[in-house]
């Protein structure tokens, strides 16, 4: 079980997380703004480049969809404080070691659970190009 100081701990890191995140996904947006990566696509001169500028935009907008998932996960990770079940896994209710949660503030599996998760459902097929 979590002491009081080690919610309050993982509470801050978990709000200085999701600050730093916010000024990400802002200079990400500014600069992909300033950039004109749309923009660029529609002036390129042949098929490498316009290769060039799709991938550029389609990175920008992937780095922005994992800031924004991992903003939803710190999200309900401070609801799980509040609620009093942050540190207990989701699936078997056994606790979440605070090693792991020091690893990954948000994981809402203990470790058993989560190789199993893993295995079941990102498989050998579960990553592909």
């Amino acid at each position: 079980m979590l002491s009081e100081r080690q919610l309050h701990e993982f509470k801050t890191l978990l709000k200085e997380r999701f600050c730093d995140l916010r000024e990400e996904i802002r200079q990400e947006l500014l600069r992909s703004d300033e950039q004109h990566f749309i923009d660029l696509a529609g002036q390129v001169h042949d098929l490498e480049e316009e290769s060039v500028a799709d991938l550029l935009v389609d990175l920008n907008l992937a780095i922005l969809d994992m800031h924004i998932e991992e903003i939803r996960d710190i999200d309900a990770a401070l609801i799980r404080i509040a609620k009093g079940s942050y540190g207990v896994c989701g699936d078997c209710s056994a606790e979440i070691t605070a090693e792991r949660l020091k690893a990954c503030l948000t994981a809402k599996r203990c470790t058993p659970c989560q190789t199993s998760y893993e295995h079941n459902h990102l498989g050998p097929e579960g990553h592909t190009l």
